[in-house]
């Protein structure tokens, strides 16, 4: 499991997993409200005549039955940064969290969330984009979390605000051009 510096809320998170091996990443800056459950596994086989897990369960009755793929998991948990998941909410197995994203409370997720998108529900479906298309794109290209620490703290005033193309293509600019200087000799900045 990793849990990217700022977020909070992981310490009441209830993870779920019966030894599949799937893992749990979780991004910078979330915001994780209580009672949210993270499924890496435990998905029963729905194809098959009977769901119930025969070998892993009650062996003292029916053996040491191994039969593979159960219980299974659809793979990896990736949630991104800035990500607000809120109470109540269940994500399963295999999915995937864009940055930016936002879950209602009591969502039950089983698809994945692009960046910058309200889902709600049981099951999670799409409510609205957080913004327009060219701002998501701004956003995804300036990857604030990713700053050092003091640029963070100067940001704050434009994080917390709506958004402006102009102030944010000028941001990422700026840090293009700090970032080319921090890989040249000092003469040349």
């Amino acid at each position: 499991m990793k849990i990217g510096t700022f977020t909070y809320g992981s310490e009441n998170l209830r993870i779920r997993q019966w030894g599949e091996g799937a893992g749990l990443e979780i991004g910078k800056f979330c915001s994780i409200a209580d009672n949210v459950q993270i499924f890496l596994g435990g998905n029963h086989r729905t194809d098959w005549i009977s769901t119930y897990p025969f070998g892993h369960v009650h062996n003292e009755y029916f053996g040491d039955f191994h039969i593979g793929d159960h219980p299974s998991t659809k793979g990896n948990v990736i949630i991104g940064n800035d990500v607000w998941i809120g109470s109540g909410v269940t994500i399963m197995s295999g999915i995937n969290i864009g940055d930016g994203a936002v879950i209602a409370a009591n969502s039950t997720v089983i698809g994945n969330i692009p960046p910058y998108q309200i889902v709600g529900g049981n099951p999670a479906t799409f409510i609205k984009s957080r913004f327009s298309p060219m701002i998501t794109e701004l956003l995804l290209k300036l990857q604030w979390w990713h700053l050092p620490l003091p640029e963070i703290k100067a940001l704050m005033p434009v994080l917390c605000a709506p958004p402006d193309e102009n102030t944010l293509a000028e941001k990422i600019q700026l840090n293009l051009a700090t970032n080319e200087c921090a890989h040249t000799s000092e003469n040349s900045c």
